[in-house]
């Protein structure tokens, strides 16, 4: 490169400064996490060079190399692989890198194909991917001083759902930190059989404008955006074969000490989909949610800052590639942090998170006409959950003011302890619509005395091909979250039709009934933490 070694380092931290801040738009805007004292480090500086390294089918992938300094001939050192997020250059991890070469990895952080240097195109966690990750395992085992039998992968996002996916066909990985990534990629842009419009838009932006995108994805995107329902049945098979949770018996056979870690307000890969995939690992797993957006809980950490996700990631490297008994074995495995007060809390598993339910009523009949944004929405993509990460504002609706003609609107009592509201809110309700076709979106708002609204979650629900004028039932899981609703406050449930952050199929001039049959209530069930 011409340059000398310390230049290097010091230009790539630089760049990713730079790149970080470009890249916020894709959900890597700076996190305040206060981290934990870590473990002290190894004196000096780790060794740092830029390789080219053969890809499946001989695909360059652009990589970077941390190795220990001072590493002689024969040593040995437990191995990590860092495939870079969607549209992120390989300097992604430097800061990373770095402080895990200086406690004694060696890391290998690659350009995922088809973006920036790196060749082919964008195959989205396709088998092109998976098999690239093992290349670069080889690659790592004959070129550096890796122990073989102590191999890691990790990573951001797109990275993270590589390192997962790669877990399930590759036995050499024996521990993975999968942060902000997915588990199912239909449940995550697809849940409710609605189209997620806004994550699938960012991200294809994203691919075209710094990679670039394989036919068959251009084609995906086109479909599902274009709500091609003839196309309907092909999306779901190109989803499942990039997602985990297809893989699940064979990432459990592997073996693979499995971390996860992922934001309340995740609005690319809500945590619904990460709960569902971890309850299914039966190796040694952890899971963390913290409040934010994608990838905003770990963003800190790549400008080399103090930072709780990177923190328990390096942990449980140590754990499962060192051997250290450093504890995080022994801890409460599912670890989570309220978008309403700090500190964590640890529970046994997933279904011991909101094990308490309470019910609210959602009595009578509603009628609402389709079409119309009521006012009542998720927000924007990455920066509203952003918001209420950093400045506790998440986005707000007046209940008064909704209009009554657009949104359906019930209440609970009022409250008179704090109700901590932990993990997945349900909706229950019998549906009457005069079209086969509609969306609908349910809205949890805290409530407070003036009758504003602060959300608590969302999601949408799609149906086709019903009889118009006949009731069904509509079972709706609202995205997972931690948030704390102040005694004196009521819970409101509101319905609409519209989000910007979703495509709504109803259509012009359609009505929805919302009614509560003796034989069959309307509710929803809210999951509640009790102290």
């Amino acid at each position: 490169m011409g340059l000398p070694r310390k230049t290097l380092r010091t230009t790539a931290v630089g760049a990713v400064s730079a790149t970080l801040v470009a890249g916020a738009a894709l959900g890597l805007a700076p996190a305040a996490q206060a981290a934990p004292a870590a473990a002290p480090r190894a004196a000096g500086s780790p060794d740092v060079r830029f390789v080219d390294i053969p890809g499946d089918g001989g695909t360059i992938l652009k990589a970077n190399v941390f190795t220990p300094q001072g590493a002689k001939s024969g040593d040995k050192y437990p191995a990590i692989v860092l495939p870079t997020s969607w549209a992120m250059p390989q300097i992604e991890y430097v800061a990373q890198a770095q402080k895990l070469a200086n406690s004694g990895y060696v890391v290998v952080s690659y350009n995922s194909r088809g973006f920036w240097q790196s060749g082919g195109e964008i195959e989205t966690g396709g088998p092109e991917d998976i098999a690239d990750a093992s290349k670069v395992i080889d690659w790592t085992i004959t070129n550096t001083p890796a122990d073989p039998k102590k191999i890691g992968m990790g990573g951001v996002s797109y990275g993270a759902g590589i390192s997962l996916l790669a877990a399930g066909h590759d036995k050499r990985i024996k521990a993975v930190a999968a942060l902000s990534g997915w588990g199912d990629l239909i449940e995550s842009i697809y849940s409710g059989r609605t189209q997620h419009a806004q994550a699938a838009g960012l991200l294809g932006g994203a691919g075209v404008l710094t990679g670039r995108p394989s036919p068959e994805l251009q084609q995906t995107l086109k479909d599902f955006l274009g709500s091609n329902l003839d196309k309907e049945d092909e999306m779901i098979a190109w989803g499942a074969k990039r997602s985990p949770a297809t893989y699940i018996d064979q990432i459990n056979k592997n073996g693979a000490a499995v971390m996860m870690g992922n934001a309340w307000g995740d609005t690319i890969f809500p945590p619904n989909q990460y709960a569902k995939f971890y309850e299914q690992l039966t190796g040694p797993k952890r899971l963390e949610f913290r409040p934010g957006d994608h990838a905003t809980a770990e963003a800190t950490g790549l400008l080399g800052l103090p930072n709780d996700t990177w923190t328990s990631t390096q942990r449980w490297f140590d754990r499962y590639l060192k051997g250290e008994k450093n504890g995080i074995d022994t801890e409460q495995p599912v670890q989570l942090k309220s978008r309403s007060m700090g500190g964590y809390e640890g529970y046994p598993d997933w279904k011991s998170v909101g094990a308490t339910k309470k019910k609210i009523d959602l009595g009578g009949s509603t009628t609402i006409r389709a079409n119309v944004d009521s006012g009542a929405n998720g927000g924007i993509v990455l920066l509203s959950n952003a918001l209420d990460q950093f400045l506790k504002i998440p986005p707000m609706a007046s209940m008064p003011l909704l209009p009554r003609r657009y949104a359906g609107v019930w209440q609970s009592e009022k409250y008179d302890a704090p109700q901590r509201v932990r993990g997945t809110a349900k909706l229950h309700t019998t549906l009457t619509s005069t079209k086969e076709s509609g969306t609908l979106v349910a809205y949890l708002y805290d409530v407070g005395p003036l009758g504003l609204g602060k959300l608590v979650s969302n999601a949408p629900y799609t149906f086709h091909g019903k009889t118009p004028g006949k009731p069904f039932g509509v079972d709706l899981e609202l995205f997972s979250t931690a948030y704390d609703v102040p005694a004196g406050h009521k819970l409101a449930l509101v319905v609409d039709t519209v989000d910007p952050l979703y495509i709504e199929h109803n259509p012009s001039g359609a009505q929805l009934t919302f009614s509560s049959p003796a034989a069959d209530p309307s509710y929803v069930s809210v999951p509640l933490r009790e102290e």
